[in-house]
């Protein structure tokens, strides 16, 4: 079963068409393959041919490079995860670490290749509107503290100078994360021809389990985004603040906020279990309300801008937040579960996955190697059982954050 397509993604409608994709056709061979080709095995391809140049090395993705959740997302590369309970210290660290390899590695990969895409190393925005946003972002600070990472705690009007809302009552901005827009070979099936390798790098996150791997331990969450039409000179004066920004929620389930270089608002709310990937039909139309009446409750004199574009995109949860890393088969390597948050964790547990592949040691294959395994989950029936009330009640307890 193929993914769904990431349609009307605001993203992909600012860029021109891509070319004619390059199909596999008939009987292919290849010294390595990497299944999934967004930010998580675009790292693992590049790292692999960095490490064997002469080595013919497939990417195969079901749809074109980029289109999953990794084109879908809001931009945010994060080291700092705030969604996270429970961790001990040393074990926050070591995931710090790895993310902050990740936004190392993206960076490089953007100012080496001139990429033009708004990199921005602004830090991040946090901002609590309700009584569970205060009590979380209290908590984030506590954490912040405790592992001696920096941060700016903000009062409700330092926030509305800078988002131009008048919406959070208390907030903090954190620096350090980056914006932007067995034996024998192994068999791989596609529609019109099949490749055979040796060894196999999964990448395809909160798809693994449509592929036999990671069946209990993720399950497939929809998230949900809009961006307006271009706001008019008018339009930017009235809502004033900075010019670019973006701000995250302090509960999982409320709404991140950006304000795009481009003068756009990006609103990204509303979660669905997505078995086997997909959610209904209907689901985009009652995120894209939802999204209006989240813009407008934080910035009145824009109610009238139209959202130019609504889409969603699925990603990978555990229930303890932690990724996979690792082997999952003889000669299958794989790493997912990025619980929302993945453009730093991919990157850097792509190409770590690379080096795992290859017998490769280093202190940050070390800490990989060293984060807890994704808890358990009951089967999928049970699991859309407990799953969706407990979403609704998630959304209940955090209204004001939505």
């Amino acid at each position: 079963m193929l993914p769904p397509d990431a349609s009307n993604c605001g993203w992909y409608d600012m860029l021109p068409a891509p070319g004619p994709a390059q199909r596999v056709q008939g009987r292919e061979r290849a010294d390595w393959v990497v299944l999934g080709a967004g930010i998580t095995g675009l790292s693992a391809a590049r790292r692999l041919a960095g490490h064997l140049p002469e080595a013919r090395i497939l990417l195969v993705e079901a749809r074109r490079v980029g289109s999953g959740a990794s084109g879908s997302n809001s931009g945010f590369l994060t080291d700092v995860g705030h969604y996270e309970k429970g961790l001990r210290p040393e074990a926050h660290l070591r995931k710090i670490r790895l993310a902050r390899a990740g936004i190392a590695e993206v960076r490089e990969r953007v100012r080496a290749h001139a990429i033009q895409c708004d990199w921005s190393e602004g830090g991040r925005l946090h901002g609590a509107a309700g009584d569970a946003g205060r009590r979380a972002l209290e908590r984030l600070l506590g954490q912040l503290e405790a592992l001696g990472e920096p941060y700016e705690a903000l009062a409700a009007q330092k926030l509305e100078a800078i988002t131009g809302s008048g919406y959070y009552r208390a907030g903090a901005r954190l620096p350090g994360s980056g914006a932007l827009e067995g034996g024998g070979p192994l068999r791989l099936q596609c529609r019109e021809g099949s490749i055979e390798t040796p060894k196999l790098l999964l990448t395809s996150n909160a798809f693994a389990p449509a592929l036999g791997f990671l069946r209990q331990r993720l399950f497939p969450l929809a998230v949900f985004a809009s961006l307006t039409r271009v706001l008019t000179e008018d339009e930017q004066a009235v809502l004033g603040g900075d010019r670019a920004w973006g701000l995250v929620p302090e509960v999982a389930v409320g709404t991140t906020v950006r304000r795009t270089p481009d003068q756009r608002i990006l609103i990204r709310n509303s979660a669905c279990y997505a078995p086997g990937g997909r959610f209904p039909a209907d689901r985009t139309a009652r995120a894209r309300a939802a999204h209006r009446d989240s813009l407008r409750v934080r910035f009145p004199d824009l109610a009238h801008v139209d959202l130019e574009s609504t889409w969603g995109g699925v990603v990978a949860i555990s229930l303890n937040g932690s990724p996979f890393f690792g082997h999952l088969a003889p000669n299958v390597f794989g790493a997912a579960i990025f619980n929302g948050v993945g453009m730093a964790m991919g990157s850097a547990l792509g190409m770590l996955l690379a080096d795992e592949a290859l017998g490769a040691e280093s202190d940050l294959l070390r800490d990989a190697r060293s984060l807890a395994r994704p808890s358990w989950l009951p089967p999928p029936l049970l699991l859309g059982l407990a799953v969706r009330p407990a979403l609704a009640w998630m959304h209940h307890q955090a209204r004001a954050e939505i």
